[in-house]
């Protein structure tokens, strides 16, 4: 199989809407040369189209026209390494698909431990932002939930009642083995992290789990979050206000 026939039969293995690479191609590294004037007879066509330097995508087509990748495929070759997530997104846009904002930020910000994630797509500006734990596939949800708890004063345009309500949900579908990792990764975040997680899990009655954060905390400390007893009768306990 020549190098076009080889490209040609992988691109149409992906579904419509996915980023590749070349890595993803299988093709060694010796054949680049020959593999970029293949793509670009691909581009030509329209069969796929390039989202940055060596990035390209397979353009979903619906009743309305070509569909763009979702915002989470458009940054999928920058937050895995091959099929190892290293980072997620974060910031206004995680708080946007979580339902606590409104407003969509004109950056999007990716954490991770293990690199900087600095580029733009179009007109999408990416930011790095530095993650408190290393990134996997089995933990990043987790630290979603802690991003949202770490900025929650914060968020823009946020229903404070609305989002104790959400988050608390979020953390009652956690397992007992989530609840406890991310009872263990909130330890490495700002103490206020650690007191609105121990004030939810208690008002949840998940009282261990919230026993162990209250250990890490000093008792004179108070965190004021704009969070009144009406909205998390357990808040006083942390000295949240």
């Amino acid at each position: 199989m020549n190098i076009t026939a080889k490209i040609e039969y992988e691109i149409n293995k992906l579904q419509e809407g996915t980023t590749f690479k070349y890595q993803q191609l299988g093709i060694d590294r010796g054949k680049y040369n020959a593999a970029a004037k293949a793509i670009e007879r691909f581009i030509k066509k329209g069969v796929i189209k390039r989202l940055t330097t060596g990035v390209f995508y397979k353009p979903k087509q619906s009743v309305f026209g070509e569909l763009r990748p979702r915002e989470e495929e458009l940054l999928k070759p920058y937050l895995f390494q091959g099929k190892k997530r290293i980072a997620y997104i974060t910031g206004g846009s995680l708080y946007n698909r979580m339902g606590l904002t409104t407003q969509v930020p004109q950056a999007i910000k990716v954490a991770s431990k293990a690199k900087r994630v600095t580029t733009k797509i179009g007109k999408i500006q990416v930011k790095p932002v530095k993650s408190y734990v290393d990134v996997n596939n089995e933990n990043y949800y987790l630290l979603e939930i802690l991003d949202a708890l770490k900025d929650f004063k914060t968020i823009p345009d946020l229903d404070r009642k609305s989002a104790i309500i959400l988050l608390k949900n979020e953390v009652s579908k956690l397992t007992d083995n989530d609840r406890s990792k991310t009872v263990q990764y909130a330890l490495q975040y700002p103490p206020r992290v650690q007191a609105l997680l121990g004030a939810i899990l208690e008002f949840s009655g998940e009282r261990n789990s919230a026993e162990i954060l209250k250990n890490s905390l000093n008792p004179l400390t108070s965190y004021k979050l704009g969070i009144k007893e009406v909205i998390l009768p357990t808040a006083p306990n942390w000295n949240i206000y």
